[in-house]
């Protein structure tokens, strides 16, 4: 078991190097990169921002619930961005993004496993970090942290929606909050997180294709191993980045 997962972290390091190493050198394959930002960034903005625009309004309905209750209604707002930009944005957008773009990963690289097409651009010279998995990691470092902002916004803005209507806690109010009580080094907190969840959903996903079966249950398996994996990671960094930034 201990051998498994000492081989799992080395397969870990040698993608994200490797990558690393394929985009510090400009040897990326630029022309795979728009695509690359729409499919996995772009198309995922609207579900994400749903998912996360809710999640604010149950964060709200429960705030504005005990705030009333102890007159301190005036911090409603305050307490929503803060845990939106610190903890719910980030990590939720990066849950949403492991079923969408994480998945699509998995099953595209292992497909082409599968059917010999990464052998394929072995044997014609092309380095499958430049061509396959750079490509992805880039997109996902310039999306990702842009759309959990969004998710913020979003989610904040459902939350002022939600103590409106529950607690008629007015607009002023509310954003009055936001601005006396979120800082900046709280978004700058949550921007980092989605930097780190990215190479997390990438390179996990990446390693799960690589490594699955040459049979007809291989992709079923990278997807899946891909999904379980990532979400765990995430939830584990998301604790010690949490400590790290904001303990204090």
């Amino acid at each position: 078991m201990l051998q498994n997962w000492i081989l799992y972290i080395g397969w870990i390091g040698l993608v994200f190097f490797n990558s690393l190493s394929s985009i510090f050198r400009l040897r990326i394959y630029f022309e795979n990169l728009p695509y690359q930002i729409i499919h996995l960034g772009y198309n995922s903005i609207f579900i994400v921002v749903l998912t996360i625009t809710f999640t604010g309004m149950v964060i709200s309905l429960e705030l504005s619930k005990e705030a009333v209750r102890y007159g301190v209604a005036d911090m409603v707002g305050g307490g929503v961005a803060i845990a939106m930009a610190r903890e719910f944005g980030p990590m939720l957008t990066a849950i949403v993004l492991i079923g969408r773009s994480g998945s699509s990963i998995a099953a595209e690289i292992s497909t082409m496993k599968i059917t010999d097409q990464i052998d394929a651009l072995r044997s014609m010279g092309i380095d499958i970090y430049d061509y396959l998995v750079s490509p992805r990691l880039l997109a996902m470092l310039i999306t990702q942290p842009i759309i959990t902002i969004f998710s913020v916004i979003s989610g904040t803005f459902g939350g002022a929606v939600m103590a409106e209507i529950y607690a008629n806690i007015s607009y002023s109010v509310y954003s009055d909050s936001v601005q006396r009580f979120l800082e900046t080094s709280d978004i700058i907190g949550g921007v980092i997180k989605s930097v780190v969840f990215s190479v997390v959903i990438v390179v996990v996903a990446v390693v799960e294709a690589l490594n699955c079966p040459r049979n007809s249950a291989g992709v079923g398996i990278a997807v899946t191993n891909a999904v379980m994996k990532s979400i765990i990671f995430i939830f584990i960094l998301n604790f010690v980045l949490s400590y790290l930034l904001f303990a204090k």
